[in-house]
């Protein structure tokens, strides 16, 4: 017996977004008609194809759980598998800590020239990590928060991190977006694939910092050295703006990679986080989906016209 698709999303029959484009991270959106009468792209349904790709994968001892959202980042089409579930965001934070500091620089550009003096590592920050940074702080020097913000972005530096962090900042942040920050909850720490990836849409559509910030914040995550989960299952020349966070606890690893993939007809948001007891096994399930979701998309829309931001193939990443 074949499977059917559960649903197919007729994008003619969505709201049709109205952007501004011209930016080669974000998409701003401007406003919302009702429809758009020449749409005549239908988005079939693979969510189908993913949870089986995570059931397959589940059965393995290796692999606890996977969650999975997914969203086109034009019109809006949707799925989740798993989520619901709450994982610790380790890493993760350090987006919204970016971009707490980049709405205080709308107001005050000068807040990202102060110098942080590096004093040492310290011991509560100081966690072997999985993926290492791959350049790291040097004791005795300081650092302008600019650079600092750089590093845990791009080289996921904890260190770095530690420096910047401000607990009144990130309140602000999850206050002004209407969220509840991870420590607050129950469990605590807990956050979802569905509510983490809602930092990426508030970036892509510019709608809570500027444009400058917006395009600057994503600019600096399509720099991060980890390749090996979302960049590791598209093309080299896809530019992907994207974050990762690796959790130990006890004998459970966590490992998490979302992000917007700029495929160059139809950039959408990927969210994947794992929990297991193996790094290489959880990083081979974000790659593996990353890899299905891309060529789903990819067949779609191979004779639509390219759409909104993105990485033409005379942008390649670096490699």
């Amino acid at each position: 017996m074949s499977l059917v698709p559960v649903w197919a999303v007729p994008l003619a029959a969505q709201p049709r977004e109205v952007r501004q484009g011209g930016f080669k991270f974000i998409n701003p959106l401007l406003e919302c008609e009702d429809f758009d009468p020449a749409g005549n792209v239908f988005l079939q349904n693979f969510k189908y194809k993913v949870q089986e790709f995570v059931d397959r994968k589940t059965a393995l001892k290796s692999v606890i759980h996977i969650s999975v959202y997914f969203r086109d980042m034009n019109n809006g089409p949707t799925f989740g598998i798993n989520a619901d579930e709450g994982f610790v965001p380790a890493s993760l934070l350090k987006v919204p800590l970016m971009m707490a500091y980049f709405k205080v620089a709308e107001e005050d550009p000068d807040v990202l020239d102060q110098k942080i003096l590096y004093k040492g590592p310290q011991k509560k920050y100081d966690i072997e990590q999985y993926v290492s940074p791959g350049q790291t702080l040097k004791k005795g020097r300081s650092y302008s928060v600019e650079d600092l913000i750089t590093r845990m972005i791009v080289y996921s530096d904890n260190q770095a991190a530690f420096l910047v962090y401000r607990k009144s900042l990130l309140d602000r942040l999850f206050t002004d977006l209407g969220m509840v920050a991870p420590g607050s909850r129950k469990p605590r720490g807990s956050i979802t694939v569905k509510e983490y990836s809602s930092f990426f849409r508030i970036l892509f559509n510019s709608t809570y910092l500027n444009r400058y910030f917006s395009e600057r914040a994503l600019s600096q995550l399509s720099k991060s050295e980890f390749k090996e989960g979302l960049l590791g299952g598209v093309p080299q020349d896809i530019m992907v703006a994207h974050k990762f966070g690796e959790r130990v606890d006890k004998d459970e690893k966590q490992l998490h990679d979302c992000g917007i993939v700029y495929h160059p007809r139809r950039p959408y948001l990927l969210c994947v986080m794992t929990r297991g007891d193996d790094f290489e096994e959880l990083e081979g399930v974000i790659r593996g989906i990353s890899a299905l979701v891309y060529q789903e998309v990819d067949v779609q829309y191979r004779d639509s016209p390219p759409s909104g931001p993105g990485t033409p193939s005379g942008n390649p990443r670096e490699p």
